[in-house]
């Protein structure tokens, strides 16, 4: 898994699984209690992801709230997705609009 942290935003790249956890998870923490500003997590370039990861993702989420920032996902592809709805973490994550291009 690769990490690159660029102002507030965090772009993943690679299998987010079980095995990478602990290293996506450091890094939000240290963003959301350094930076103390939103975050932006990028997935565009995340090739797996598992319930693992996206519970990791929650948590961020809430811990986020709780002081008074936001997580958000971006680049949530159509398997990220559907494993959101499959968990039902869909209803805790904040997705990212994609911009209509007109």
């Amino acid at each position: 898994m690769d990490i690159i942290s660029t102002g507030e935003t965090l772009r993943l790249a690679g299998e987010f699984d079980v095995r990478s956890t602990t290293e996506v998870r450091d890094a939000i923490h240290q963003h959301l209690f350094a930076e103390n500003r939103d975050l932006t997590i990028d997935l565009t370039e995340v090739t797996v992801v598992d319930q693992t990861a996206l519970r990791v993702l929650a948590a961020a989420t809430r811990l986020a709230e709780r002081r008074g920032r936001q997580v958000i996902l971006r680049g949530a592809g159509p398997a990220v997705r559907r494993m959101l709805h499959i968990t039902h973490l869909i209803r805790v994550v904040e997705l990212e609009r994609a911009a209509r291009i007109a």
